[in-house]
C-alpha cells in the first residue's frame, strides 16, 4: 500500500523556541507606531544592552539557529494577537530570513561583515551604524551525509487532539519517511501520563511499518514530557549508530503537566546525553504552546526548535531544511568581536540576550557554543556608535568565530575585519538582505515594547521590508511586510 501524504506542516527553525501567547499582550495603541519616536539613552533592556568599548570592547556569544520565536510570533498575529514581550527574540527574528552569504571552500565557516548608516526614519542619537555579522557553512550534497538515527519522542496528550497539533505531527512524520533515505532509520516513542515504545529503531526501506506506527498514533490523556524524553534516549541509545547522526526529536506542545514539569531536573538528563553525541531537536505545536520549556530543553541539547502551524512551512521544514540539519558542520561554535575604543564609542548586540559568554571562555572548548548544519547562515546585528571624526580606513572591530570540528574534534577559527567606510553607505544602498535584516530586529523590539523599539515606527519598518521583498523577489520578505502591518493594527 502505498501512502500519499500531503504536508501539512509549518515550522520556522531555532535550537530556543518560540514565545507563549497572550491574548491582550503588547503595547498599547499609541506608541512606538503612531506616535513620535523616542531617542533611547542607554536603559537596559531586553534586546542587548549598549556597551561602552573602553569598558568592555569584546562581545562574545554562543551561536543560535533557532527562529521559532518569529514562527510563533507570526501566528499569533495572524491570528490577532500580539506575543508577550518577553517571549520575543530578535536573533530568530532575523534568521528566520534567507541570506545570501557566499558559501567557505572547505568546512568551518565562511565570515561576512557589513553595514550601513540608520535610514532616515530611524532616531537615534550620535553616530550610530548597524553592522551586520553573517556565518555561513558549506552545503553538503543529500548522498554524502552520513545516515541518520531519529527517534520521534511524541506528545500524544489531550490538549495534542486540538486541530493543528498532533494531525499535523503526524502529516510531517509521512513525510519525513518517504523522503529520507533508505538506510536512515526512525524510532517511535509517545508519551502522555506515560511514555511507551511505538517502533523501536526502524529502517526507512521499511517505510509500511513507520507509516502504520504514525498512523496509530491517538491523542489520551496527560503531558509526562520527562517520562517520553527518558524512554527516548533509550531508545535512541540502543539504536546509536557509530559514525552517524543520532537525535531525538520532541514533538510537543511542551505543556507539560505531569511529572516533574520544570524545566531544570529534564535538564540535566538532556545533557547528560547530549555528551552522548546524541543530540535534541524540537517541534512545537499549537496556538498554546511552552516556550521556555522547549526552548531550554534544545539549548541545553545542542539542538534547536522548529514550530510548527501551516502546509507553506511544513514543505520548508520537513522537505528541505530538516534533511540538512541531519549532519553536522560545526559544534559550539561561539563569536567574538573586538571593537576598536579609539573608533567606537559603545556597541549593542541586538538579541542572543541569552546566548552570551564570557570573554575569557571564547577558547575555552569545554564552555557550551552553537551547532550548526552544512548550509546554514547565521546573522548577528549591532548597533555600533562610532566616535567623532574617525577615518574611513580606521577599523572598527575584528571578527571571530571559533567551533569545534565534528568528526576530529579539534577547535579552528575563522576572522574578518571591518571599516569605518564598511559602515558608512546610505542605507537605501545597502543590500536587500540587509535591509530584511534590520526590519526584522527592529520590528521585534518594537514588539518588546522597550526603548530601542520606540526608535522606530512599524509603519516605517513595513516599507523597508515591501521594498527589500520587491528587490529580492522573496516570498517570505514580502510577508514580513503583512505581518508588521498588521502588528500596527493591533497596537
Amino acid at each position: 500500500m502505498i501512502h500519499m501524504r500531503r504536508s501539512l506542516l509549518l515550522a520556522t527553525l531555532a535550537i530556543t523556541m518560540t514565545a507563549t501567547a497572550c491574548s491582550g499582550g503588547g503595547a498599547q495603541r499609541g506608541d512606538a507606531s503612531h506616535g513620535p519616536v523616542r531617542q533611547h539613552g542607554g536603559t537596559p533592556w531586553p534586546g542587548g544592552d549598549e556597551t561602552a568599548t573602553e569598558d568592555d570592547p569584546r562581545s562574545t556569544f554562543g551561536v543560535d539557529v533557532d527562529t521559532a520565536s518569529y514562527g510563533y510570533a507570526r501566528r499569533l498575529i495572524m491570528d490577532g494577537r500580539l506575543p508577550e514581550r518577553t517571549a520575543v527574540r530578535p536573533e530568530e527574528f532575523v534568521n528566520s530570513f534567507r541570506q545570501d552569504y557566499a558559501e567557505p571552500a572547505g568546512d568551518g565557516f565562511a565570515v561576512h561583515v557589513d553595514g550601513a548608516r540608520l535610514p532616515q526614519t530611524h532616531e537615534a542619537s550620535g553616530e550610530v551604524r548597524l553592522m551586520r555579522v553573517g556565518l555561513q557553512t558549506r552545503a553538503e550534497d543529500e548522498e554524502s551525509r552520513p545516515d541518520a538515527a531519529l527517534t520521534f519522542v511524541i506528545d500524544v496528550s489531550g490538549s495534542m487532539s486540538e486541530p493543528g497539533r498532533l494531525d499535523l505531527v503526524k502529516d510531517a512524520l509521512h513525510t519525513l519517511v518517504d523522503q529520507l533515505r533508505r538506510t536512515d532509520s526512525i524510532a517511535i516513542v509517545e508519551f502522555s501520563g506515560e511514555a511507551r515504545v511505538v517502533r523501536e529503531m526502524t529502517r526507512v526501506s521499511d517505510a509500511e511499518e513507520l507509516h502504520d506506527a504514525v498512523d496509530s498514533l491517538h491523542a489520551q490523556d496527560s503531558t509526562n514530557l520527562e517520562a517520553g524524553l527518558v524512554l527516548g534516549y533509550r531508545v535512541a541509545r540502543d539504536g546509536f549508530r557509530t559514525g552517524g547522526t543520532n537525535r531525538v526529536i520532541v514533538l510537543s506542545d511542551g505543556l507539560a503537566n505531569t511529572g516533574r514539569t520544570e524545566a531544570e531536573p529534564i535538564l540535566r538528563r538532556v545533557r547528560d546525553e547530549a555528551a552522548k553525541e546524541i543530540a535534541l531537536l524540537g517541534v512545537g505545536v499549537g496556538s498554546e504552546y511552552g516556550d521556555e520549556l522547549m526552548e531550554q530543553l534544545a539549548d541545553k541539547g545542542d539542538g534547536f526548535v522548529v514550530y510548527v502551524s501551516e502546509r507553506a512551512q511544513a514543505r520548508k521544514v520537513f522537505v528541505r531544511q530538516l534533511p540538512a540539519t541531519l549532519s553536522v558542520r560545526a559544534l559550539d561554535a561561539k563569536v567574538q568581536v573586538s571593537f576598536e575604543p579609539t573608533a567606537v564609542r559603545s556597541y549593542r548586540l541586538i538579541g542572543y540576550d541569552n546566548r552570551a559568554i564570557d570573554d575569557e571562555d571564547f577558547r575555552d572548548d569545554r564552555v557550551d557554543g552553537g551547532e550548526v548544519g552544512p548550509g546554514h547562515s547565521v546573522t548577528a546585528l549591532y548597533a555600533v556608535r562610532l566616535a567623532a571624526e574617525v577615518p574611513s580606513s580606521a577599523r572598527i572591530a575584528r571578527v571571530q568565530v571559533r567551533w569545534t570540528d565534528p568528526g576530529n574534534r579539534e577547535a579552528a577559527e575563522a576572522y574578518e575585519s571591518v571599516t569605518a567606510a564598511d559602515l558608512n553607505r546610505a542605507f537605501g544602498e545597502a543590500s536587500p538582505r540587509l535591509r530584511t535584516c534590520y526590519a526584522a530586529a527592529y520590528f521585534a523590539q518594537s514588539l518588546q515594547a522597550g526603548p530601542y523599539g520606540r526608535e522606530v515606527r512599524l509603519g516605517d519598518l513595513a516599507t523597508i521590508a515591501e521594498r527589500a521583498g520587491a528587490a529580492t523577489d522573496d516570498a517570505e520578505v514580502k510577508d514580513l511586510a503583512k505581518v508588521i502591518h498588521l502588528a500596527d493594527e493591533l497596537r
